[in-house]
């Protein structure tokens, strides 16, 4: 009975790999070079960030979009302007955002970075993490 259980959480374990592994390969090269980026970022409240976003026209045509950012947690968001992005097939363009943790941000509060264009949405790998602005040091001590 024991062997046949642990015959039994092996096939299971294999199969989820391999299950994995091709949901991995059936996604589109565009997610795929998502996966390899992100991070978590610390920011302080009220500090400055800046994101910068690489996008391709994959398609055949010249298209035109409406794109924009925000970050998105349980605790504060902070959403960019939305700008116009024009591509030729096969082109690529970067746009960057600026902006600044809000400075009501709870320490240690979280958020995603989300992308909006095509009246859809994809998260991406990248969180800001708040964190306190004053760090205290020790600089000196006596002991008499």
């Amino acid at each position: 009975m024991m062997k046949r259980l642990a015959l039994l959480s092996l096939v299971v374990a294999t199969l989820l790999i391999i299950a994995g592994f091709s949901a991995i390969g059936s996604e589109s090269q565009s997610l795929t070079c998502l996966a390899c980026e992100g991070g978590v970022v610390d920011k302080a409240p009220c500090e400055a960030f800046t994101v910068k976003i690489t996008f391709k026209n994959t398609g055949k045509s010249e298209g035109t979009w409406s794109v924009n950012i925000a970050f998105e947690g349980e605790s504060w968001t902070w959403s960019g302007t939305a700008q116009t992005l024009s591509l030729k097939p096969c082109k690529t363009k970067t746009l960057t955002w600026n902006g600044n943790v809000p400075c009501d941000a709870p320490i240690d509060s979280v958020a995603r970075l989300i992308v909006y264009y095509d009246n859809s949405f994809t998260p991406l790998n990248w969180w800001i993490h708040v964190v306190p602005g004053a760090e205290l040091t020790i600089t000196s001590s006596t002991v008499q």
